[in-house]
């Protein structure tokens, strides 16, 4: 199994490149600006998107991104929507996955949500409030479906546990930078870099770090030592200030400009 993913980190990896890859909820502030938004992000530079399954509970995500996933369920986004963009964002030519809490994806019917993944044409999917311990399903159903499965990792996991959970992972392995929830940080934790040091020592897969990365400076220092950027609240934060109109995106694409410049000029 090679997804668009996999051959997306290989071919950076050749290129002595980290990936840049966006994130978004799906429907924020609308399903039609999410679609613009996303495009903006690609013209920028992003190599890869994550598309967020809007949830009530949302146990990893700062502020801004519960902001908007809120304004998403506002408006009446759900597993549909999240679908809808996973297809466009795959049309448009880049690797796309949905990061998803557990609880939308048991709805819907474990087995249905991977191979729609699968069809569409996703990479796969990130689940971060999903053990190890309690995936056996999941596990069967994405190797059916032939898509990349996703774990979330964090400086406070242990070594034992790191083997255990790594060598579940395909696609990436998302290390969070530090203890706590998503958002843009001044500084990207020190934690980031032991945390994927110690992912190194148990695993072959390509690592990205997520949660704090919302400038140049800090996609640069990132992509010193990761496989992959990730960047979300960074790009939320300008749609709240300058809105989804042509000034927003205009800002979305620099943004994406920038953080790519500094993810190239890495190494």
């Amino acid at each position: 199994m090679s997804t668009a993913l996999d051959q997306l980190f290989e071919k950076r990896k050749r290129e002595n490149k980290a990936v840049l890859i966006g994130f978004l909820p799906a429907g924020y502030p609308t399903q039609k600006a999410s679609q613009k938004i996303i495009r903006a992000m690609i013209d920028g530079g992003v190599d890869a998107i994550e598309i967020g399954f809007p949830y009530s509970d949302p146990v990893m995500d700062g502020p801004v991104i519960q902001a908007a996933s809120e304004e998403a369920i506002k408006n009446g986004v759900g597993v549909d929507e999240v679908f809808e963009l996973l297809k466009t964002t795959v049309d448009y030519g880049v690797p796309s996955v949905i990061m998803s809490y557990w609880s939308p994806i048991e709805k819907y019917g474990v087995a249905q949500f991977a191979s729609k993944v699968s069809e569409l044409g996703g990479s796969g999917v990130i689940t971060p409030d999903l053990t190890i311990e309690e995936s056996e399903v999941w596990k069967t159903e994405a190797s059916r479906s032939e898509i990349n499965k996703i774990y979330v990792v964090a400086p406070s996991t242990t070594d034992e546990r790191l083997a255990k959970v790594t060598s579940e992972c395909s696609g990436f392995i998302y290390a969070a930078s530090l203890m706590g929830v998503t958002g843009t940080r001044d500084v990207v934790s020190t934690n980031a870099q032991s945390l994927v040091d110690r992912i190194r020592k148990v695993s072959k897969t390509s690592v990205a770090v997520g949660l704090g990365v919302s400038n140049k400076e800090q996609a640069k220092q990132v992509a010193t030592y990761a496989d992959g950027v990730i960047v979300g609240s960074a790009f939320i934060k300008i749609i709240q200030q300058f809105g989804s109109g042509r000034s927003g995106l205009k800002k979305v694409k620099q943004l994406a400009q920038s953080l790519s410049e500094g993810v190239n000029s890495a190494r």
